[in-house]
């Protein structure tokens, strides 16, 4: 286990799973050492061979400089002797991990490592997982022993999707190894390319436990802030001006109420009760946080219909637009996006729902979620809600709202975005 090999190119890198977490690995690799991009979807390699980004994070600069080979193809991955392994971890639909990308792509390695190779894995798991799930299948399709023949390592991964300034490189490193010769080495490998530095945890199971309570923290302090929501908003507060109040003290958290999606805060923390429960324990104050984040597009959807019969309108007969459908600002990423669960509740009651973003594909988002988008609005509508911040929303006026709006239409604006900027029209915010 020598980085130097890998340097003078002797050596090659093979990085499986080309998302939003595996192709700037990939890449940022690519500037020093020779690597291997393998993506099991023929489109996305395409895409990234012609120097495009099929999550939309990176700009096709980033390619430049790379020596990168992007493929589809098993063949070429027994030249690699040292793979990283960034595939998702999902929840199944009774919220149990759902570790079948993970598991196939150990055998996909495991079908190409030799004797002396290193596999390291950056998917979000929970404490244990590399060793009592991946590395058994590794040795299964391999024929090889764990210890003896390869050694396997651990280092989350922590991109922020749509954020341009805490990128790969900016953000410092945990990395674990089976043994010390392996922490050392992946600890210099990673520590080529990181400039924030590298943090060597000492055991595998505590990088797992460090990633997955990242995101858990996160979870359970939106939480407070979406009960707080519900509370202020019973005694007709406005919660983003209580926020900005006590904002004002040094020691304050600033964390917002909202919808909870995506493919880390809004799972992971299940990943980590799955495993309690595995144990034993059953995990009250985190899964008390999921339940209060899950139920938010549902809330928002009631507090809507409510407004609706106040207008003595004919359900029926009422149209509302839902404004960005992703999971996040600024990103086409509609993994576990919670505004379908929304829309669905919306039209559980016959309202009729158009649905618009900028960023979301619309094939993509029917075949998830068997919802349509449109390109343009097409009101007038009787209430329009602001689901997601995109940039290209938050920089509308008032009468830009008017064109597509009746004249007692409601503006609910989750992140109040628009606090104290909307006159004409009725205005609700969580």
């Amino acid at each position: 286990m020598d980085v130097n090999s890998y340097l003078r190119k002797e050596k090659t890198i093979c990085v499986v799973g080309l998302g939003y977490v595996g192709l700037p690995v990939a890449l940022e690799f690519a500037r020093k050492f020779r690597v291997i991009g393998f993506d099991i979807h023929q489109k996305r390699v395409e895409m990234m061979k012609k120097g495009q980004d099929p999550s939309n994070e990176l700009d096709s600069s980033a390619f430049e400089g790379c020596d990168i080979k992007f493929t589809s193809d098993m063949a070429p991955l027994n030249k690699a002797s040292f793979y990283v392994v960034a595939v998702p971890t999902p929840i199944d639909q009774y919220k149990n991990p759902d570790l079948t990308p993970l598991i196939k792509a150990c055998e996909t390695v495991g079908k190409v490592i030799s004797k002396g190779d290193v596999v390291v894995f950056e998917s979000t798991v929970y404490p244990g997982c590399t060793e009592e799930d991946c590395v058994p299948a590794l040795e299964r399709v391999s024929g090889l022993k764990f210890g003896e023949d390869f050694e396997v390592g651990y280092s989350p991964e922590r991109i922020n999707p749509g954020d341009r300034e805490h990128t790969l490189t900016k953000i410092t490193k945990v990395v674990s190894g089976s043994n010390k010769a392996t922490l050392d080495f992946v600890s210099d490998m990673y520590g080529s390319i990181i400039k924030a530095g590298i943090h060597k945890a000492s055991t595998i199971k505590v990088a797992e436990a460090s990633k997955v309570i990242e995101n858990t923290q996160r979870d359970l302090n939106i939480a407070l802030m979406n009960e707080l929501s519900i509370i202020f908003k019973k005694m007709d507060i406005n919660t983003y001006e209580v926020l900005e109040a006590s904002g004002t003290k040094w020691n304050f958290l600033k964390f917002s109420p909202g919808l909870v999606g995506g493919h880390c805060i809004g799972v992971d923390p299940y990943y980590l009760t799955h495993k309690a429960d595995a144990l034993g324990y059953h995990a009250r104050v985190i899964l008390a946080g999921r339940e209060i984040n899950d139920s938010v597009g549902g809330r928002i959807a009631r507090e809507v219909i409510q407004y609706l019969i106040s207008q003595d309108k004919s359900l029926k007969q009422t149209k509302v637009l839902v404004m960005g459908v992703t999971f996040k600002e600024n990103v086409s990423d509609i993994r576990n996006s919670k505004v379908p669960d929304m829309i669905n509740e919306l039209q559980e009651y016959m309202v009729h729902v158009d649905a618009i973003d900028p960023h979301a594909d619309p094939e993509e988002f029917k075949e998830e979620y068997g919802i349509d988008l449109i390109c343009d609005p097409n009101g007038p509508y009787d209430a329009i809600v602001l689901a997601v911040s995109h940039h290209e929303y938050t920089q509308m006026s008032e009468g830009q709202f008017a064109v597509f709006a009746n004249d007692k239409a409601l503006i609910f604006d989750v992140k109040g975005v628009f606090k104290n900027k909307i006159r004409k029209f009725a205005y609700s915010s969580l």
